[in-house]
């Protein structure tokens, strides 16, 4: 059995538990329950305080961890990492208040900050030469200027609405960060086996994730035109439609391309485009 610390609520537990699912483990959830054990794997699910996990691995007292990155690298753990998962992506960044003058970083010099990320933001500002006043704060970061105790805050921003509504406005990124997976640095060998078991599922349904099987239908003349656009995996599939002169290709994009190659595809005479979602996909 391996045990997996995850955080216990918000957006990042409801994805860490989705991908747990979406890689075949199954497991009865509930929020009055702080451990739960899958019923087809070998894994067992702690639901933690997001600050707490990075300890929790490092000790032992769990195997694995899934964390964002930014509490990884404020604990002093980065080195737990062993892979990026690709979800829950945000950036700790400065904002000042929205009729505050600000030119650059250096404008920030023996102001006072307030963040929940000493370490970071300090990290930061020391490279840039800058020194500033750094008040720890565990949440509501955003108030700090509004009652007089900081001139600037450095906090989580996903969307930017919350520092907008709390009439801020970012200035300067500090970090980017997303979800990692991390793992205990001497687990036994039989336990580092189920773990290459879980990055393999994890891996398959990332790759999937971004991702697209397409389906068209194109003239045989423009088959190399469609080929070149379209390589797959290794190469796409052609199959000989009843229609004389005409075939069906099959293959694999990527999402980030897909707009962009289906204007050319089209440019080139192909019809019926169809996008399917994947389910899994191994290399």
């Amino acid at each position: 059995m391996i045990r997996l610390a995850i955080q216990k609520s918000g957006r990042l537990s409801e994805d860490s538990l989705n991908l747990i699912r979406e890689c075949g483990i199954s497991f009865l959830s509930s929020s009055y329950k702080l451990k739960t054990e899958a019923t087809n794997f070998p894994l067992e699910i702690l639901y933690l305080r997001d600050d707490d996990i990075p300890g929790y691995v490092q000790d032992g007292v769990a195997d694995l961890g899934i964390v964002g990155q930014n509490v990884l690298v404020e604990a002093g753990l980065p080195h737990l990492e062993i892979e990026g998962l690709g979800f829950s992506k945000c950036r700790l960044s400065l904002a000042v208040p929205r009729a505050a003058a600000y030119e650059s970083v250096a404008d920030l010099q023996g102001k006072n900050i307030a963040t929940s990320y000493p370490e970071i933001l300090g990290a930061y500002l020391r490279e840039r030469g800058v020194e500033a006043n750094l008040h720890t704060i565990s949440g509501s970061v955003e108030i700090a200027p509004s009652i007089g105790l900081a001139e600037a805050i450095c906090d989580i921003v996903s969307s930017g609405s919350t520092l907008l509504g709390n009439g801020l406005r970012e200035v300067e990124t500090v970090f980017r960060s997303e979800a990692v997976l991390i793992a205990h640095q001497k687990m036994s060998a039989e336990k580092k086996e189920i773990l290459e078991q879980l990055q393999f599922r994890m891996q398959a349904v990332r790759r999937a994730r971004r991702n697209k099987y397409i389906l068209l239908n194109a003239p045989t003349a423009a088959l190399d035109a469609v080929k070149a656009l379209l390589p797959g995996i290794k190469s796409p599939t052609v199959t000989p439609l009843a229609e004389e002169g005409w075939v069906s290709v099959q293959s694999v994009i990527n999402e980030d391309d897909f707009w962009h190659i289906t204007g050319q595809l089209k440019a080139v005479g192909a019809e019926g485009i169809l996008v399917l979602p994947i389910e899994k996909m191994i290399s």
